[in-house]
C-alpha cells in the first residue's frame, strides 16, 4: 500500500510554547487514520502544518512521495491535500451552491466543478434541498456536511478533517462518520482529528494517540478499541 503522507520528527512552536515535539505520523492509500488526543495535545497543530496554516521549525512533511514541507497552502490543494478546520468556516452569506462552488477554485474545468457538486448532493441529499439556502441559517450538522462536501469539490486525494463531530448531536455523528467512510472507499485516504474516540474508532483502521506533541500510541482501531489505557483514557471504562 502506497504512503500518501509521511510526516517525520515534525516540530512546532507558538512562541515558547512547544506544539508538536517530534511528531512522526503516516497516511497511508485508502486507508482512514484517526488521530486522537486530549485538548492541547497537538491534533490540530498537525493538519495545520501538513496545509501549511503553520510553518515547523524543524522535520519533514512529504506527501506522495514530495517534499511539501514548505509549500504554500493553496500548492498543497492543487496536490491533492484538503483541509476541513474545526469550526466548518463556511461563508454564512453564501448559498449552499455557492460555498460549493468554491471549494473548486483550483480545478480549471468547470465540467468536473458540476460533476464533483452533484457527487455533493447525493452524498448529502439534505445539501440539495437546501441548495439555495444560505450556509449561516443551516444547522450545526448541515454546516459540517457543507464543509466537507465544499472539500470534496476539490478532488482530493488525501482529506483533513479536524473535529467533525464537535457539538454535533448523537444520530448527526453517526451520519457524518458514514459519510467519511462513503468518501473513503470510492478512493480518498482521511486523516480524522478526533475528542470522540468511540466515533472515530468505529470507522477508522488505524488510529494514533497524540499526547504532549507527539504520538503516543498507535495501532489498529481494534488494538486501541482493546488496550486498557486508551479504554480508561478516551472511551471509558
Amino acid at each position: 500500500m502506497n504512503t500518501v503522507l509521511d510526516i517525520k520528527g515534525l516540530q512546532v512552536a507558538y512562541g515558547k510554547v512547544e506544539a508538536l515535539r517530534g511528531l512522526d505520523l503516516t497516511v497511508r492509500e485508502n486507508e482512514i487514520v484517526a488521530l486522537l488526543g486530549n485538548n492541547g495535545a497537538g491534533k490540530s497543530t498537525s493538519v495545520s502544518a501538513v496545509s501549511g496554516l503553520v510553518r515547523p521549525r524543524a522535520g519533514t512533511v512529504t506527501a506522495f512521495g514530495e517534499d511539501i514541507t514548505r509549500a504554500t497552502p493553496w500548492s498543497i490543494v492543487e496536490r491533492g491535500i484538503v483541509h476541513v478546520p474545526e469550526g466548518r468556516r463556511i461563508f454564512s452569506r453564501l448559498t449552499v451552491h455557492e460555498n460549493l462552488q468554491l471549494g473548486g477554485y483550483t480545478v480549471r474545468d468547470s465540467t468536473s466543478i458540476d460533476k464533483r457538486i452533484d457527487q455533493v448532493y447525493a452524498l448529502f441529499p439534505r445539501m440539495a434541498e437546501r441548495r439555495d439556502q444560505q450556509g449561516g441559517t443551516l444547522s450545526g450538522g448541515e454546516q459540517q456536511m457543507l464543509a466537507i462536501g465544499r472539500a470534496m469539490v476539490a478532488g482530493p486525494r488525501l482529506i483533513m478533517l479536524d473535529e467533525p463531530s464537535m457539538g454535533l448531536a448523537p444520530l448527526i455523528v453517526a451520519q457524518v462518520m458514514d459519510a467519511i467512510v462513503s468518501i473513503n472507499r470510492a478512493g480518498t485516504a482521511v486523516l480524522l482529528i478526533e475528542q470522540n474516540a468511540r466515533a472515530a474508532l468505529k470507522v477508522a483502521h488505524r488510529g494514533c494517540v497524540m499526547e504532549s506533541g507527539r504520538v503516543s500510541v498507535t495501532g489498529s482501531a481494534a488494538e486501541l478499541r482493546a488496550d486498557p489505557q486508551v479504554v480508561e483514557a478516551y472511551l471509558g471504562a
